[in-house]
């Protein structure tokens, strides 16, 4: 595209997003695009290459394809196509008068994978040979992703994601488009094979962060501790049972996993238990409570906390299971209360980006505006 084409859909960007403003303001200088600099754009025209993008500079940006979010080229439009008239809320692309032959034949035979009018948020890399700003949505993108991933992570939530690959060591999968490394030993079921790891495969499971380093780009995430925040929160009920008695205590193994929890003496319940042994026996079924463990990474377990009354564990078993779902809703209402009053600091150490406030973070946001498109005969028609 030749610079007078540029600098004719430039201007008429200009003009068209500054309507409206004191005359004083539309005489303005352009936006100067300095590299490192986030910017948003609006598509102009384009191919399958790069596209054209008004910045509110003195010419067009490029925004090379390859530099681009992901799209599905399934839906690729065709260069030539006219574009459809502006509706609320969205913006006008101003057609330029023709310039030369050659450039409207190459302008009608371009193909674009995203319409004119198509708002897009790109870093500044710094300019072309020919003076133009160059762009890059992905760069920008990517610094979104690390700090989306940095707060699933504060937030310590479990995310479902898509198994698509996998490797001698474990699997792989995305979060926010980032590469992420689920090993073999942080999955819930045992893996023996490499048959075993293929069979993950296209599989959604639930995961965790657990580690997270921008600069080398390490994301590893763990099934296992999304199933602990899942199933192993505080208060939760589970059934399982006795696998191995201990004179401090009972090994429970919890139903339907290869995991297991410490049914502590003291936690077996309120009254006074002499033996282990003469209240529990291998392979007997119980329910217990998730309570907060000493313990880092261990499970602990209590009846006590089921006991509707001091010692009823030990004269009645049968009642205490029958009971227990009420119990143990009480103990997440004690839990509840006490959270409410517990302060939590989700602020992301180190964040010096600011995502949240459009105007800091963009350099050319005053020049960038959605007009309000009036209906025909509302007597406020913009021309």
């Amino acid at each position: 595209m030749s610079a007078q084409l540029d600098a004719a859909l430039s201007a008429g960007f200009v003009r068209l997003l500054n309507a409206g403003q004191e005359d004083a303001d539309c005489g303005g200088g352009h936006y100067d695009p300095k590299s490192g600099d986030y910017a948003v754009g609006i598509v102009v025209s384009g191919t399958e290459a790069r596209l054209d993008v008004a910045v509110g500079a003195d010419r067009l940006a490029t925004l090379l394809t390859k530099e681009l979010l992901p799209l599905c080229r399934a839906k690729l439009r065709t260069g030539g196509a006219k574009p459809a008239p502006p509706r609320p809320g969205s913006v006008g692309v101003l057609e330029a008068s023709p310039v030369d032959e050659e450039t409207q034949n190459q302008k009608r035979g371009a193909r674009t994978l995203v319409p004119p009018g198509t708002v897009v948020f790109a870093e500044v890399l710094g300019r072309t040979l020919s003076g133009r700003p160059l762009l890059s949505a992905r760069r920008l993108f990517r610094r979104l992703s690390w700090h989306r991933a940095r707060q699933i992570m504060q937030l310590d939530e479990p995310i479902e994601v898509k198994i698509y690959e996998w490797n001698t060591g474990g699997l792989l999968t995305r979060i926010e488009g980032l590469r992420a490394f689920l090993p073999k030993f942080e999955l819930m079921d045992r893996i023996s094979t490499f048959t075993d790891l293929k069979n993950n495969v296209s599989r959604s499971i639930c995961v965790c962060i657990i580690r997270l380093d921008e600069e080398t780009n390490d994301l590893i995430v763990s099934e296992k501790k999304a199933w602990e925040m899942t199933y192993l929160k505080e208060g939760a009920l589970l059934k399982g049972n006795v696998h191995k008695i201990f004179p401090y205590g009972a090994q429970v193994r919890i139903t339907g996993t290869n995991r297991s929890g410490l049914l502590h003496i003291s936690n077996i319940s309120q009254g006074r238990v002499l033996s282990v042994s003469d209240i529990l026996k291998v392979d007997d079924e119980l329910k217990v409570l998730v309570i907060k463990s000493n313990v880092s990474d261990k499970i602990a377990l209590s009846i006590a906390d089921l006991e509707s009354a001091p010692g009823l564990f030990l004269s009645n078993k049968a009642k205490v299971f029958s009971e227990a779902e009420e119990m143990a809703k009480r103990y997440r209402e004690q839990l509840l209360v006490v959270s409410r009053n517990t302060k939590l600091d989700y602020d992301l150490p180190g964040e010096t980006i600011p995502f949240d406030n459009e105007a800091t973070l963009y350099a050319n946001w005053k020049w960038f505006k959605f007009l309000r498109h009036a209906k025909s005969g509302d007597g406020n028609d913009r021309t």
